[in-house]
């Protein structure tokens, strides 16, 4: 049996990201996956992502074959005159995946990054509506 306190120790962890099958990374730094939080509105889904260090310029998120891919490049800070002499989290790239359902409107997609947050907003696309169809002789 295992106990609470070792759970919660897992859960806190960084967590790396691992290759993709047939894929290597091409970048040194190691790739860890960013906590994240969905909710859900009448019109959207909201997905609020932790990427400490990582400004507008180092995120990069693309959208491929429902694939929703989001990278992002912190940049190192180190302060002059000091050492690090503990660390509980390691330095690298964030990197994560989302599989879009077909009710999201692809098009209006929005992202924005603040405090080192990103908040992307997925509208629900709207129904199809009911129409009816002419038909013409040939």
């Amino acid at each position: 049996m295992t106990d609470k306190k070792s759970i919660v120790q897992q859960d806190e962890e960084q967590q790396e990201v691992a290759p993709y099958e047939g894929t290597e990374r091409t970048r040194t730094r190691r790739a860890y996956i960013p906590r994240a939080d969905i909710y859900e509105t009448d019109d959207a889904i909201v997905a609020v992502t932790d990427i400490p260090g990582a400004s507008e310029s180092g995120i990069d998120i693309t959208l491929e074959k429902n694939i929703l891919t989001i990278r992002a490049y912190p940049i190192e800070e180190t302060v002059e005159g000091l050492s690090l002499i503990y660390s509980e989290f390691g330095s690298g790239d964030f990197e994560r995946r989302f599989t879009l359902s077909d009710e999201i409107d692809r098009e209006k997609i929005e992202a924005r990054v603040k405090n080192g947050v990103l908040t992307l907003r997925l509208p629900k696309a709207a129904p199809a509506k009911a129409r009816k169809i002419a038909v013409k002789t040939v």
